[in-house]
């Protein structure tokens, strides 16, 4: 019998000496998909993935023929890893475009269906984003590029994927904003770096870019793949492998992204593996100074193709400590503006107003005959005069972040007046003026911009005045502050990690202990009708101390639970949830939730219940000792304790896993259109967390009823003579199913956090206003924030950087939050 494709490659492997991480960082194939390969399992195995391994494992011909014989193709020879692509008509080969050099395989099936998913949800969202921030109006600034200098860039050939260095054609590197997606068809190996300084518009032109590509990619024009623009600031090349974090950032912006394909893959992960994503690095300035070499090496080691954005000069060390830089890429970087530019732009943003109007009291200035006050007369003033405050206002107003900062500050506000930037008294120097443009933003908007409705989505409320807005921003701002670097991500379910630890544990104590006090209260008294005469039935008061009791155990435990679990899981463990909960039976999905992702869940379910059950015990013999006045301190105490703490442990753990396997078993991934907004993802999660809640209480209650029956049944007489009447049981039962599904919903679900930190202790404590997320989102309208997936971000690091000094100044005695 012949080898299987898998035996071969292991065979090859082996015989080469390496492992699959080394046949990796070689081959530029990710480990997943070679150990997928070298045990069998269904994949769509492309010509190109096989061939990339063959030339790394220096196959020979005859291996390179049963490799093919396995496969059912042709397995090309060494240095044909790419599909063959048709000779040019003319005489000298031009540069080939990533579309024919490096493109993916044809792709059928759900795979491509959620391709062409992708790519609408990305084209809507990105379109909108581009509205939002004004790109067109008046008219788009007109941003161009030139080539970068040598060292910044790989060599032309390498970039071409000619063998020779004699190879023609140098691709020409010069242009404007809407001919990048031109550029980059003509770079060979669809890997291009775009650089400029802060606020040149390297995220517009990404976005920008981004939509010339869908646009192509709608007409048939285009490569397959999706461009997606991932913020790489937050990546650590050291912690996680780049397809696996590019995998978790799909999920976060596209939760439909979750559902598995048969071979146990998220959508995301298989989306990416079989190389039908485009990543577009927007901010790898933004990645940790110290982390930024080893970033380089990473994408260096990584064959495919992308688009990759930053700030000159943090490129330029990170190049300089890595001796190369990013390798077969093209490289722009983005011009400053002029003032030509300027002159051309900023008039047509003054307000259409009959005359020439003129500030009340305007002095002359160098000169002019009748007091400058519009953008014209300040820029001809400029250009003409020639003297230091002109310049400094070029110079301040050569990017597209500081003409949007001072329109929305002049052009947008009827008493702010252009005349007084050339004043060189007040701002000495062009950081002067970028600093003035900076402080001046936030109260401008607030002051004079009404928030402007793109769409009919998300909460609307009443304005807040500018410096409650002023300070929000600023918290929200150093909320984002890092040790090492900041972090521009601003998610909802990670607002609450501006508290410490000890206060938000604080928190899920207080609010699990009142879940389960009032839990136990509401079951307690609602059951004293019902228990007459029973020996075993409480007064109110009692019922009360009860209740107070059972609170305080519950609230501990969840506590206790809640530290460990962050501790454990760190930030990830109360990230939103990708799924929905459905019928069983309505649902057609791609897969599961993974068996190891399954088991490590439940198993951490029934080690809470064991914990909760033993409180429970011990809670017991704390009420036979105040309501009954039995002795604590005898052996029968002791006996009785240490039997109610096995027997509830045993009642609590296996039921609290039955129950939570049920509500895994009615999961299913959110829909495509859900979630494309950071409202549209806390919405889904709001109703994800109040349907588990809903299922959990009337579940768990049953589950603690019949599991206690059982156990009684089991091992009565083993452990002596056992009670569980339905009496008794049915009161812990109902205050352990109803306290417990709304404490779990607070302490466990993103949403419950949003609600318990982000929506009640943070604006008790005056930091956030009371309802945040419209906040959010009236600022996202305002031009404050923008949006990159399920997240806000400010609308510029130089911004957020403002905000967050400002607010440390105005609180001098605020110490850093810490994350963890």
């Amino acid at each position: 019998m012949a080898d299987t494709l898998g035996e071969l490659l292991r065979r090859l492997r082996k015989q080469a000496g390496l492992t699959q991480q080394e046949l990796e960082e070689r081959a530029g194939v990710s480990v997943s998909t070679i150990r997928r390969m070298e045990n069998d399992k269904p994949f769509d195995h492309r010509l190109g993935t096989v061939t990339l391994l063959a030339d790394a494992l220096g196959a020979g011909p005859q291996e390179r023929q049963r490799l093919a014989a396995a496969l059912g193709g042709v397995v090309g020879a060494p240095g044909e890893g790419m599909p063959p692509q048709d000779a040019p008509a003319a005489d000298v080969p031009a540069a080939r475009s990533p579309e024919t050099d490096t493109a993916p395989g044809a792709v059928h099936g759900p795979l491509a269906d959620a391709a062409d998913d992708l790519a609408r949800e990305i084209k809507r969202r990105w379109r909108h984003e581009e509205a939002q921030r004004r790109v067109h109006h008046p008219y788009p600034l007109p941003v161009r590029w030139r080539q970068v200098p040598t060292g910044l860039a790989d060599h032309a050939e390498n970039s071409r994927r000619h063998a020779s260095p004699d190879a023609p054609h140098e691709t020409d590197t010069s242009g404007s904003l809407g001919e990048v997606a031109n550029l980059y068809r003509r770079v060979g190996t669809g890997r291009l770096v775009v650089l400029g300084r802060a606020g040149s518009g390297k995220s517009v032109l990404a976005i920008r870019f981004v939509l010339d590509l869908l646009e192509a990619r709608g007409t048939g024009r285009g490569p397959q793949r999706v461009p997606v623009i991932f913020g790489i600031g937050s990546w650590d090349p050291t912690a996680i492998q780049l397809r696996d974090w590019l995998a978790e950032r799909l999920l976060r912006d596209h939760p439909h992204l979750a559902r598995r394909v048969p071979s146990g893959k998220t959508l995301a992960a298989d989306l990416l593996d079989a190389d039908l994503v485009l990543p577009v690095l927007d901010g790898f300035d933004e990645i940790a100074e110290g982390l930024r070499r080893d970033a380089l090496d990473v994408l260096n080691r990584v064959p495919t193709p992308l688009v990759l954005t930053s700030r000159r000069g943090e490129f330029a060390q990170a190049v300089k400590a890595a001796h190369t830089p990013l390798a077969s890429a093209v490289g722009i970087e983005l011009c400053d503006l002029t003032l030509d530019d300027l002159k051309e732009y900023l008039p047509r943003t003054d307000p259409p107003l009959p005359g020439t109007p003129s500030r009340p009291g305007a002095s002359l200035i160098s000169g002019a005959e009748e007091p400058v006050a519009t953008w014209d007369a300040v820029l001809t003033t400029a250009q003409t005069t020639k003297g230091p405050g002109g310049t400094h206002l070029a110079e301040a107003l050569s990017t597209p972040l500081m003409i949007a900062l001072a329109r929305t500050l002049y052009s947008d506000s009827p008493d702010h007046w252009p005349d007084e930037l050339l004043d060189t008294a007040t701002f000495p120097d062009a950081h002067a003026i970028e600093e003035h443009l900076l402080a001046g933003f936030v109260p401008a908007v607030y002051r004079h911009r009404a928030p402007e409705a793109l769409d009919d989505s998300g909460p609307r409320s009443t304005p807040p005045a500018p410096d409650k807005a002023q300070r929000w921003l600023g918290y929200l701002a150093h909320h984002l502050v890092r040790f090492d670097h900041e972090r521009q991500d601003l998610a909802w379910w990670q607002l609450g990690e501006s508290l410490r630890r000890s206060t938000r544990v604080l928190a899920v104590v207080l609010a699990s202990a009142l879940c389960v006090a009032l839990a136990t209260w509401c079951v307690g008294l609602a059951s004293l009708p019902f228990l007459g005469s029973s020996p075993t039935a409480l007064s109110p008061a009692q019922v009360l101390v009860e209740g107070l009791l059972v609170g305080v155990t519950g609230g501990l435990a969840f506590g206790v639970t809640y530290a460990v679990v962050g501790t454990w899981k760190r930030s990830k463990a109360f990230e939103p949830t990708a799924v929905r909960l459905r019928l069983p039976g309505t649902y057609r999905g791609m897969g599961r939730r993974p068996r190891r992702e399954t088991t490590a869940l439940l198993g951490a379910v029934f080690l809470g219940g064991l914990v909760v059950g033993a409180g429970m015990a011990l809670v017991t013999s704390l009420q036979y000792h105040l309501f009954f006045h039995a002795p604590l301190a005898t052996s029968a105490m002791l006996r009785l304790t240490l039997t109610n703490m096995l027997l509830y442990g045993l009642i609590f753990g296996p039921s609290s896993c039955l129950v939570f396997g049920f509500v895994v078993a009615l999961e299913a991934p959110l829909d495509v259109t859900t979630a494309a907004t950071p409202q549209g993802l806390l919405s889904s999660n709001r109703v994800t967390a109040v349907r588990r809640a809903l299922i959990l209480a009337p579940v768990l209650t049953l589950a603690v009823v019949g599991g206690g029956y059982a156990l009684v049944f089991l091992l009565h007489g083993a452990l002596g003579p056992l009670n569980w009447s339905l009496s008794d049981a049915l009161p812990v039962a109902a205050a352990s199913g109803l306290g417990g599904a709304a404490a779990y919903v607070l302490a466990f679900t993103a949403w419950g956090q949003w609600v318990l930190l982000s929506r009640i202790w943070l604006p008790l404590t005056g930091r956030l206003p009371w309802d945040t997320m419209a906040f959010l989102d009236d600022a996202y309208r305002r031009g404050v924030l923008r949006r990159r997936g399920a997240v806000h971000q400010f609308r510029h690091l130089r911004l957020q950087h403002h905000l967050a000094r400002t607010y440390r100044e105005e609180h001098g005695g605020y110490r850093p939050a810490h994350f963890s």
